[in-house]
Formats: C-alpha cells, sequence, structure tokens
C-alpha cells in the first residue's frame, strides 16, 4: 500500500511536527527504500497498491513493479479490495512508510498463513504495519464495524472482528508519526538501497 509523494497529502501527522517538506523527504525515501528491498524478492509477487488511482501511472513512483489503484473508501475498504481481487492464494498488505521492515518479517507472515487466518506486523503505537489473510476457505474482513484507525487500540480492535479464527504474528516495528520517530530512524530510512529503475 502506498500513496503518491505529493507535498502535503503523506505523513500528515509527521508533518504537522517536522514540517510538510520533511515529511514528504522520509516518506519519498522509506517508500523508494522498503520497494528496492521487498520487491525483487523470489518468494512472493509484488503489486503496489497507490492512492489516488489517478496516481498509478505517477512518476514519483518506483517503475518495474505492477500497480493498481486503491479505489475508493475509508482505509478498511482500501485494504479489503486486493483481497477480493488479488489471484488465489496468500495476501500480505504492508504500508510503506516502515523502514525497518525485512524480508525475513514478511517470510514469517506468509509462514504463519500456513495454520492461520489471518496475520498481522503489530506497531508500536497499537496499530500494524502488515496484514495478511489466508483467503481460504473464503476472504474474512477484519474490518468490520469501522475499525478506528491511528488510535492505541486499532489492532486490538482489528483482532476483536476475528473471533474464531486464528490470528498469528510477525516482528513488532515502529510507525514513524512524530519527530521522536523520525530521529530514531533516520539512519535507517537513509541507508543506501539498491535503486528501482523510473517509469
Amino acid at each position: 500500500m502506498a500513496k503518491v509523494p505529493v507535498a502535503g497529502r503523506v505523513k500528515t501527522r509527521l508533518a504537522r511536527e517536522v514540517g510538510i517538506v520533511g515529511a514528504t523527504m522520509f516518506y519519498r525515501h522509506a517508500m523508494r527504500g522498503v520497494i528496492a528491498h521487498l520487491a525483487r524478492q523470489p518468494f512472493w509477487r509484488t503489486v503496489l497498491v497507490i492512492d489516488p488511482d489517478s496516481g498509478v501511472s505517477s512518476r514519483m513512483l518506483p517503475g518495474g513493479v505492477t500497480r493498481a489503484g486503491q479505489g475508493r473508501g475509508d482505509l478498511g475498504v482500501r485494504m479489503q479490495r486486493p483481497m477480493r481481487i488479488l489471484p488465489p492464494g496468500p495476501v500480505c498488505l504492508i504500508g510503506t512508510d516502515v523502514p525497518d521492515i525485512s524480508v525475513a518479517d514478511v517470510r514469517r507472515a506468509f509462514r504463519q498463513l500456513g495454520d492461520h487466518d489471518a496475520v498481522f506486523g503489530p506497531a508500536e503505537d497499537g496499530g500494524f504495519w502488515l496484514v495478511g489473510l489466508k483467503r481460504r476457505p473464503r476472504v474474512i474482513d477484519p474490518y468490520r464495524g469501522r475499525v478506528p484507525w491511528s488510535r492505541p487500540d486499532t489492532l486490538e480492535r482489528t483482532l476483536a472482528n476475528l473471533s474464531g479464527f486464528r490470528a498469528g504474528f510477525t516482528k513488532r516495528h515502529h510507525d514513524v508519526d512524530s519527530a521522536a520517530d523520525l530521529a530514531r530512524n533516520r539512519g535507517r530510512y537513509a541507508r543506501r538501497v539498491p535503486p528501482l529503475p523510473s517509469c
């Protein structure tokens, strides 16, 4: 899941503390780093799901990766859409603004889906940076009742919707939503990553 990195439209909570330019630059670096690190792996097929839909062909996004629009609706609706329309098999969605995501984290998530219905990558702020669904025998909906986003109980409320299903977990990571988060992660997102070709 990614946004076209337009100033003023990405990392708005972070922008309130560090300014629009700093927040946008962080997002651009983090997104490119995460995609470069994960997109070329042989273990899965990567699809970049873009918001807004009109940005699917944007030159601000890395090239060489299949793209699709997120469509309309709140975050839960937009996250559930790929779960319904992608080809059969387990699917993991990740955010592109968490510099620490590793190949091992995502591989562990897919392994969890071998005997779990859903898997989450918890975030330190109470949300999650990854959600995966087995999608068999049907696609379950973890976001019934309009899960509250960006709150300390976001993951807890999502898990409450999965009563009767088995949920697993991969590694916990920090979101970057404040100046303190940015300072802690600056070295990580600034590290050199293999570039992806432009469009």
